[in-house]
């Protein structure tokens, strides 16, 4: 049995990983556009690992210029089971203080439709379960990474997603508060849509980096503060991807991989072959 690839996006600060042995570099085209940037595979603890950074190198993307789709699509076509994603949040709870991590297990959608975030249409219509829309074991493995690196970390909780790039408004930070939400961040979603859809696992390491601008004992939220603890926490991160990649090395226990078993909806006949063809990496044995 071929060993499973464990996949890494990594988010704002985190833009390579360190340790890598027989590395390369693949660029792929897809049916969806190009990738944020090159992936980076090679072996980390002796297990393979594919490394995308979300904005590409140099932090060029938009939160809504990602090309989710594509990025997903190319993990995918890489053999990735498992995606461990690495995002800068804001905190939405006292008790998350700056520089703390955060496993969501929970997301809440206030992008503002701009961004792709499905691999159906086009002929084909699908509904997965996204009831639960992080891999437990994938989480509860990353937790348990966090607790034995010595970070401060938090298991569970709410990420809210807004579109981006400006920041919360004083009177959004506070209604968003006001709805029990954790943490506060602008790309995991439509990721972990597209993650479930490709029936790959997808848990996040949410870096906490200030408290949005909702804190009155705090200076409002700034690119500066924002980098300040990310080159505190970019460590941390990396040490918990290393913890957590042998763990994950053996075969699958949870649903994710059986995603799309129920999930379409149209008459096979009907969908176009185009499509078909489109999409045969992704769910090919479930339009057949």
């Amino acid at each position: 049995m071929a060993q499973p690839v464990i996949g890494v996006i990594g988010g704002s600060g985190l833009y390579e990983i360190e340790g890598f042995s027989n590395v390369e570099e693949i660029r792929l085209e897809t049916p969806f556009g190009d990738p944020s940037d090159a992936y980076i595979t090679g072996t980390l603890e002796g297990v393979k690992l594919v490394f995308l950074p979300r904005h590409g190198r140099g932090h060029r993307l938009l939160p809504s210029e990602v090309p989710y789709r594509a990025n997903i699509y190319g993990m995918k076509k890489l053999g990735v089971e498992r995606i461990i994603s690495v995002s800068a949040v804001g905190s939405m709870k006292e008790e998350i203080v700056p520089g703390d991590i955060v496993i969501p297990d929970q997301f809440f959608d206030r992008t503002q439709g701009k961004r792709a975030s499905t691999f159906f249409g086009e002929g084909v219509v699908g509904h997965v379960q996204f009831a639960d829309p992080v891999c437990g074991d994938l989480s509860a493995v990353l937790y348990q990474a966090a607790v034995e690196v010595g970070a401060t970390v938090h298991r569970g909780g709410t990420y809210i997603c807004i579109e981006g790039p400006n920041f919360s408004t004083r009177a959004e930070s506070n209604i968003f508060r006001s709805w029990g939400v954790d943490v506060i961040g602008m790309t995991n979603l439509p990721e972990a849509r597209l993650a479930r859809e490709a029936e790959i696992c997808y848990g996040t390491v949410a870096l906490a980096t200030d408290y949005d601008c909702w804190h009155q004992e705090h200076d409002d939220v700034s690119v500066e503060a924002v980098i300040a603890i990310i080159q505190q926490n970019v460590a941390t991160a990396r040490n918990i991807i290393r913890k957590a990649v042998n763990r994950l090395s053996g075969v699958r226990g949870c649903a994710c991989g059986e995603a799309l078993k129920y999930a379409i909806m149209t008459r096979k006949d009907l969908i176009p072959q185009e499509t078909i063809d489109r999409l045969d990496l992704i769910m090919g044995q479930n339009l057949r």
